[in-house]
């Protein structure tokens, strides 16, 4: 009778170790799980930060080079802006010191070689010469012939001016109209200007702005 009590406790005994084993072995096996969860967690979390991180660098060069891009845009149009200033302060200072000139001795020099070109632009034998009010106290008789003399001198054929019974021109200059009236040569300053504004442009920018890159 004690044999089979002791047969049933070992029985037991043997049961509660196994069970106690694999409770133990299951137990360790979720450890394992859960840890390698966390693992690929924290592989996750650092992948995405990572990411994040990377993402945020690319979108801040991104940013980065847009800013820079409108920077270089806005410094092109301030230095087209300061070009335009300076080619209109410039035309308009040269145009107020011939203006000034009207009244002093090398003027007539001035607008004898304007007359001079806007007769053989016209290439006619009978020319009238208009200019501005005050311009008009320089075509007198010995200036005029004086002037006729040279363009026979310059271009070989003779030209015959004669001061234009129309109102004077309001700008400054000449203006030489054939005597049948069908062509005519503006020799006028602001004429003359628009005439060479490319050349006066180009002299202006590579002379002063030949740094900047910018044409």
């Amino acid at each position: 009778m004690e044999s089979v009590q002791n047969g049933k406790e070992a029985l037991i005994s043997g049961i509660e170790k196994d069970a106690k084993a694999e409770a133990e072995s299951i137990v360790a096996e979720a450890e394992k799980q859960a840890e390698e969860r966390r693992k690929n967690i924290g592989r996750q979390i650092e992948s995405i930060y990572n990411d994040a991180e990377k993402k945020a660098q690319q979108q801040a060069e991104i940013i980065k080079k847009k800013a820079l891009s409108g920077v270089d845009v806005e410094v092109k149009r301030q230095i087209m802006r300061l070009r335009d200033k300076v080619m209109k302060e410039i035309l308009s200072r040269v145009q107020k010191e011939l203006r000034a000139l009207i009244a002093k001795p090398e003027y007539r020099e001035i607008l004898q070689n304007w007359i001079i070109e806007a007769a053989i632009g016209l290439g006619v034998e009978q020319v009238e010469v208009n200019a501005s009010k005050d311009e008009r106290a320089w075509l007198e008789k010995e200036f005029i012939g004086e002037t006729e003399k040279l363009i026979e001198d310059i271009a070989g054929f003779a030209v015959a001016l004669q001061v234009s019974e129309e109102q004077p021109l309001r700008g400054q200059g000449v203006v030489l109209t054939a005597q049948d009236g069908r062509t005519a040569f503006n020799n006028q300053v602001h004429t003359r200007m628009l005439r060479k504004q490319r050349e006066i442009r180009k002299y202006i920018y590579d002379n002063l702005f030949m740094d900047e890159g910018v044409r």
